[in-house]
């Protein structure tokens, strides 16, 4: 005769029913909605020069603009009455144009103390350098300190520290050497055989 299993209380679960429950569980476990981009959603949106990319919230992307920092960001969104948490590639165009206007014409709309150039040297005005221009008036500056040699002009020709640091142990450029030992002199030489005796 065939053996009968006996059925197990309902509170008493095997280890094989554990799973298979758990496996039941996630399938029928709706996933989750998945958010359609609208069809004018743009993964990659131009501002000054600069490729951003759309799916970064509009304070994120602003911020890859060179020049353009987090804080600076949200005060540009803040100003163009932009939430935080918008995608950049939701943005119609013409508040892309409103940004991109905002970041150009920034120096104007706040304080001097909020620029990244304040008093230039050549023209006496507080500008905001962004995109390209960051570099451009970087180069000119070095070089007008290598034209004017100044110490610091110096320092960048020979490629060296400029703001004070040391350069005994950091910074070290060229053949790499270990820790020179010093040359036994005639005295020493002699000096240590004698000890061994």
């Amino acid at each position: 005769m065939a053996e009968q299993k006996e059925p197990k209380p309902k509170g008493q679960k095997g280890k094989q029913g554990e799973k298979g429950e758990k496996a039941d569980k996630a399938q029928a476990a709706p996933s989750a909605p998945v958010k359609k981009r609208d069809e004018n959603f743009r993964y990659i949106v131009r501002l000054v020069n600069t490729d951003v990319d759309g799916n970064k919230d509009v304070v994120i992307g602003l911020s890859s603009v060179k020049g353009v920092g987090m804080r600076t960001a949200e005060i540009i969104a803040r100003m163009a009455g932009i939430p935080k948490k918008v995608k950049m590639g939701d943005l119609p165009e013409e508040k892309t144009t409103e940004l991109e206007k905002l970041i150009t014409d920034y120096s104007e709309k706040v304080p001097h103390w909020m620029v990244n150039r304040q008093n230039d040297w050549s023209s006496g005005a507080d500008l905001h350098l962004v995109g390209v221009d960051v570099e451009l008036f970087k180069r000119d500056d070095v070089n007008m300190m290598r034209m004017i040699r100044c110490y610091k002009g110096i320092r960048h020709e020979n490629g060296h520290k400029v703001r004070g640091q040391r350069t005994r142990s950091n910074g070290r450029t060229g053949m790499t050497m270990g820790v020179m030992r010093k040359k036994e002199g005639p005295a020493q030489a002699t000096a240590e055989p004698e000890k061994k005796e």
